[in-house]
Order: structure tokens, then sequence, then C-alpha cells
């Protein structure tokens, strides 16, 4: 998982005031930090199925949270989608 520090650089990167930590733009920037992590994990792990299932459930919560953000604000959908390249 994230460290505090890697952590705290997504955040710094990716939000929208001063004080944001959780708006979806924070938290689809987090979750995509860790699915890369996790990614890296279970390349040389193969047959680690646990973190696996854990890898599906993140990239679908990602999902959720990016079409939540497609539906309320197209704009900032799409600057977020090009900030963390996910096209």
């Amino acid at each position: 998982m994230l460290d505090t520090k890697k952590k705290q650089t997504v955040i710094k990167k990716s939000r929208v005031h001063e004080k944001d930590t959780g708006s979806s733009e924070v938290q689809v920037a987090i979750l995509s930090a860790q699915i890369d992590e996790l990614a890296k994990h279970l390349k040389k792990h193969k047959k680690d199925n646990s973190s696996r299932r854990g890898l599906i459930k993140m990239v679908a919560d990602r999902r959720a949270h990016l079409k939540y953000l497609e539906r309320k604000n197209k704009t900032r959908y799409n600057a977020l989608v090009k900030k963390i390249d996910l096209v």
C-alpha cells in the first residue's frame, strides 16, 4: 500500500482546494496510485489471489468514482483523466 509521504504527494497534486483530502478527484488519484503499486506486486507474485481480489475491488471503486464525477461535472472529470493519464 501507499506510505504516508507518497499519499500526501498524490493528494497535493490532485486536490481542488487547500484542505481537500476527500473529493472525488483525490480519491481517484489515491486509488490509481494504489492500483499501480498493487499491479507491480502482482507481476512479481502471480499466485497472490487475495491481493488480486483487492485490486479488482479497487478498480471497481475507482470506476464508480469516475462515473460519479463524469455525471456531476464533466470538465473536472476530463481534467482529472488527463492529469492522471487514464486514457
